[in-house]
């Protein structure tokens, strides 16, 4: 037994150390100049958020990755036709913008201030998917509505105006349809500090995030706060009469994605992703630029000989978020069989100098606990202090690409992100001069070295992974004692996370493997029981009710944006494009287990809920998305 102690502990020595060497390497051979290259010509093009700038960039990065060594490169044209679907979301139909102003008809105002749009000199002036005029313009008045009254459906005739909003327009869009009004003048901001900047609004769909073939050609405006100022004050002395040009045009076209890989051993993959077609630096030219950077990297390591070739293929793929890792995953199912993990790089080069810019590590979704968690934190954990930089860890969230763990697609993803410090998050002060090389380089670093791991894993990595996920596991058993349903909870999520290692091993090696993970599932098992010891019971018995009758099959992968229904049919329910309760209830359905028991495990991640589960997912049948299922069956 002691034997079979320290053979182990010589083998976790060795993988720790080969993961430090390859940190190392990897710190050595990444080029600052190159990922700043990248990062600001991505920028160039996407900052005008058009989908011939995002074809643009496609072709760019195509050839950037050829530069770089990367092979089987190749520029996918996913439709943008506002109808074709992808899981349950509508892609978005292309659109295109030329030239857009708002100019103030008050000829005692300067001619400065009587500009509040012009998109040739500042993209984010005009809302992306913003309906077009006629070509000599029109012209209206502006009337400033709170949110809140246009909710209520108190916000006074909107008919023929433009509303000057205190919220996000994207949201109420559905609304200013309804009330007739020409469009939106946006005057909110996540981040007020920011007197000259403006919000970018890029969702403008009538029902979801992009604008599809059902959509309203309402116009769309974004000014600064000190406009805002300046128009609520004009308005408290009368009409304020603008004068709207927006040359713009919708049509059926494409929304491209790129990607290639460096080779490996096998046809196993593993994938780093970074969303294009989007305005900002941080958000999101440096996550692509962070991760073709981590692929030349490796590439140059493996061509000089100073990383062996590694058994997996590892593959990059830049891509508008959510929608082309959707049709990624929708086109190309045994790819997706064959990709054993994934890391998402979002807003993660914020500046060194700043408060809360910390690197930020979430992990995968309960129903997906995996080893990719302790990976990456045992990475971050090895780099970090070598920069003198402090990272946290976080739980899955909503609304990005990391959705791909969920079990409908079966790829675990994490997701490094910093934010950026000075709150810039889709606002026209996101520009390069806020970007930190030095924290571009750390989330490169990081991604190249979890990618280059898990891509070389053979069957002693996979029992160090499964070392690694069994002394979170433990903590995380220790972490979860407020009752013995919490613990029990913990328990199994965490085995999974150590038993998932098995997806690294050849399939006939499997069930040899697994029995070595035996030692490893008891003591979790002991962890538990003596965390039981002390723990309050469960709850009482519970009543049985309309959920224990319920079983939910899931019809497509993802999570359901309702973009394809009208709101006024939405019946008060949730988009789950970014709520985080029905998302992960509805990852819980596996057409096995009952509603009562998906709310239950819900809960016990996220925490007690007062969200009605039963007539949300009984919308959902009504609607198509679902079907119940009898038990047995």
């Amino acid at each position: 037994m002691r034997a079979l102690v320290l053979a182990v502990l010589a083998v976790a020595s060795m993988r720790a150390a080969d993961l430090e060497t390859t940190i190392g390497e990897i710190r050595r051979e990444w080029n600052t100049a190159e990922a700043m290259e990248v990062l600001q010509q991505v920028y160039a093009n996407d900052r005008y958020f058009t989908f011939p700038r995002f074809e643009q960039t496609a072709r760019y990065l195509a050839g950037a990755m050829k530069t770089a060594g990367l092979e089987r490169v190749e520029v996918v044209q996913a439709p943008a036709d506002g109808e074709t679907r992808a899981g349950f979301w509508t892609m978005p139909l292309a659109w295109d913008a030329v030239s857009a102003k708002l100019e103030i008809l008050d000829d005692s105002l300067a001619p400065a201030q009587r500009v509040l749009a012009d998109y040739v000199k500042v993209p984010t002036s005009l809302g992306m998917w913003s309906g077009a005029t006629p070509a000599g313009g029109m012209r209206a008045e502006i009337l400033a509505v709170r949110a809140a009254d246009l909710k209520k459906g108190a916000a006074g005739d909107l008919r023929g105006k433009l509303a000057m909003l205190d919220e996000n327009p994207a949201g109420l869009k559905w609304l200013l349809v309804k009330a007739g009004a020409l469009g939106a003048v946006n005057a909110f901001t996540e981040n007020p500090a920011l007197r000259d900047d403006r919000q970018w609004i890029n969702a403008w769909g009538d029902d979801g995030w992009a604008y599809t073939k059902r959509s309203t050609p309402l116009l769309s405006f974004s000014i600064t706060p000190r406009q805002a100022e300046l128009v609520r004050g004009l308005l408290k002395k009368g009409r304020v009469r603008v004068h709207a040009t927006v040359n713009a045009r919708y049509y059926k076209g494409w929304y491209p994605y790129v990607t290639g890989v460096v080779p490996g051993e096998t046809d196993e993959e593993v994938l780093t992703l970074g969303h294009t077609s989007e305005q900002g630096a941080q958000d999101n030219a440096t996550g692509v630029s962070a991760t073709l950077e981590a692929m030349a990297t490796l590439r140059r390591l493996i061509a000089a000989g100073r990383l062996r070739k590694p058994r997996r293929t590892i593959r990059v793929l830049s891509m508008g978020e959510m929608y082309g890792s959707m049709h990624y995953v929708q086109a190309n199912p045994e790819r997706i069989r064959r990709t054993v993990a994934a890391i998402c790089v979002d807003t993660p080069a914020a500046s060194y100098d700043l408060a809360g810019t910390e690197y930020t590590f979430h992990m995968n979704p309960h129903v997906a606990k995996d080893f990719t968690d302790a990976l990456i934190l045992k990475v971050a954990a090895l780099y970090f202090p070598l920069v003198k930089r402090p990272w946290h860890e976080a739980p899955f969230m909503t609304g990005t690409d990391t959705y791909m763990a969920e079990p409908m697609v079966g790829v675990p993803t994490v997701w490094g992100y910093s934010g950026s410090g000075v709150e810039s998050h889709h606002n026209s002060a996101d520009t390069p001069h806020r970007v930190d090389p030095r924290s571009l380089r750390d989330i490169s670093i990081v991604t190249a070295a979890y990618l280059y791991f898990i891509a070389d894993a053979d069957e002693e990595a996979a029992m160090w992974l499964a070392g690694l996920s069994e002394t979170r596991g433990s903590r995380k058993i220790q972490e979860a004692a407020a009752s013995r349903q919490t613990i029990a909870y913990a328990l199994d999520r965490e085995k999974q996370a150590v038993l998932s290692v098995l997806r690294l091993v050849a399939p006939e090696v499997r069930d040899r493997v697994r029995e070595k993970l035996t030692p490893a599932f008891s003591r979790l098992d002991r962890a538990a029981a003596l965390q039981m010891e002390s723990a309050p019971a469960a709850a009482g018995k519970r009543e049985r009710g309309e959920a224990d009758e319920m079983i939910v099959r899931r019809k497509r992968f993802g999570s359901i944006q309702l973009d394809d229904l009208p709101h006024e049919q939405w019946e008060g329910q949730p988009s789950g494009a970014w709520a985080a309760a029905p998302t992960i209830a509805l990852y819980w359905c596996d057409g096995r287990r009952t509603l009562a028991e998906v709310v239950r495990l819900t809960e016990l991640e996220l925490g007690a809920s007062k969200f009605d589960f039963v007539g949300y997912f009984k919308f959902l049948r009504r609607r198509g998305y679902v079907e119940f299922v009898e038990a047995g069956r």
